[in-house]
């Protein structure tokens, strides 16, 4: 029969430490584990804000930028136009713009949520691919044989998704021809 060493006791053969102090107990590991998960899971709580903040940013500024664009462009082009084309008369409302610019026809419609302008050379998306637009109507005002001016008025719609839905703008503005 094999005998124990006479210095080592009973205690000190069933110690989960080793002698030197080295290594970590079942209790320890099962702490730090706890304290990992829970600063992991501050972690991501802080991560998805951070990407939800990103997003609501995001759409606000693709919006603002589309709506500032537009209506310069429009505004723009109104200002140097010979004659309103459509709408033909006065207080009437239409869903397309036409101005006769230099003599050349440029046609402002909607289509597929996209503000196209058309011209001679083609057609361009006034929108960027971040916003669609809707609810886009031109009222043209003045006297028959004045110089004329038409109201504008759109609503931009974020494609950027927010937790509170889509960044939605209703945008509205008056010019005439100079």
């Amino acid at each position: 029969m094999i005998y124990p060493a006479p210095f080592l006791s009973k205690l000190e053969l069933c110690s989960p430490k080793p002698k030197n102090g080295a290594g970590f107990t079942l209790v320890e590991l099962l702490l730090y584990m706890g304290i990992l998960s829970l600063f992991l899971l501050v972690q991501t709580q802080i991560f998805t804000s951070v990407l939800g903040v990103r997003l609501e940013s995001e759409a606000n500024s693709q919006v603002s930028q589309d709506s500032r664009f537009i209506m310069a462009r429009l505004i723009y082009d109104i200002n140097r136009a010979e004659n309103i084309a459509v709408p033909a008369t006065p207080s009437a409302v239409t869903d397309s713009l036409e101005l006769i610019i230099d003599g050349t026809s440029n046609i402002y419609s909607l289509s597929a949520g996209n503000l196209l302008i058309t011209n001679s050379q083609g057609s361009d998306n006034l929108n960027s691919f971040g916003t669609r637009i809707s609810n886009l109507s031109f009222k043209k005002l003045g006297n028959v044989g004045g110089k004329n001016t038409v109201t504008i008025s759109l609503t931009l719609t974020s494609v950027t998704q927010r937790e509170a839905g889509p960044e939605t703008r209703t945008v509205q503005t008056t010019s005439g021809l100079r």
